[in-house]
């Protein structure tokens, strides 16, 4: 299996948002980054675009980005997105899955190879654990997706195999870089694809004293917790002023 004409489509995750690049666009490298890099390598005609935009929810990523998509003739596209819409207060997981399948049986009517992700298990504890719920429905919608339509899936829920504390950047919310290489080596695994990328030795994550954990709690919630919740109280997000930082089909390496 090879591929040409890659397209990624997504939110931070696919953006890359963590794994800080001050050389390239939006300033991001990013898992997507990583795969494609990999890729270039096996093709000399091998070309990459990435739609993804921080903060997008489902519907937004599936009007804004599907079409322009298509319209690059991928013969590999990846799609990542639902992380934004279960945190907000109120969602209809089925509807935003029957949404999702339609796009999705959109994608993989053009020929493309399609790849998708369930979202990553937070755990019981922190700001995601009162959202654990939702988030295994909508990973169950997901994978049944996967299975109807005959898509790759990465299913990052059961992947045990990882420290999720050390992966994550100090936001507690996206994939830090030695995450996001963890992360181009499942899509490519996926893929079935052949490849030399191996993961970061990380230390493990500190242990903290009971005053040195309310410190950095008290840390993170004024630096990235606050700042999140003004922005849903005010409408607004984090892409709002952000450009995908690949439009179109570019030489990557």
């Amino acid at each position: 299996m090879s591929f040409t004409r890659y397209v990624a489509l997504g939110d931070s995750f696919t953006e890359g948002v963590g794994d800080a690049d001050p050389t390239r666009p939006n300033g991001l490298r990013g898992w997507a980054d990583r795969v494609a890099e990999h890729l270039a390598t096996l093709d000399d005609d091998f070309r990459y675009a990435n739609l993804a935009i921080r903060g997008r929810k489902l519907p937004a990523i599936i009007d804004e980005q599907v079409d322009p998509a298509l319209a690059l003739t991928p013969d590999l596209i990846t799609i990542h997105g639902g992380g934004n819409d279960v945190l907000r207060p109120k969602v209809d997981l089925d509807l935003l899955a029957h949404r999702y399948e339609q796009a999705i049986e959109k994608l993989v009517a053009s020929g493309a190879k399609v790849v998708i992700f369930t979202l990553f298990d937070p755990g019981t504890y922190g700001l995601y654990g009162a959202m654990r719920g939702r988030m295994a429905i909508f990973n169950e919608w997901v994978r049944e997706i996967a299975d109807t339509h005959d898509v790759t899936l990465v299913d990052q829920w059961r992947m045990r195999d990882v420290d999720l504390a050390t992966h994550l950047d100090p936001d507690r919310m996206h994939l830090n870089a030695a995450g996001h290489q963890y992360m181009a080596i499942q899509v490519l695994d996926a893929l079935g694809l052949p490849h030399e990328l191996v993961r970061d030795d990380v230390p493990p994550a500190p242990v903290l004293s009971r005053k040195e954990a309310l410190a950095e709690n008290v840390r993170w919630t004024k630096e990235f917790l606050g700042p999140w919740i003004h922005r849903r109280l005010t409408g607004r997000s984090s892409g709002d002023t952000v450009s995908p930082k690949h439009p179109t089909l570019e030489r990557i390496g």
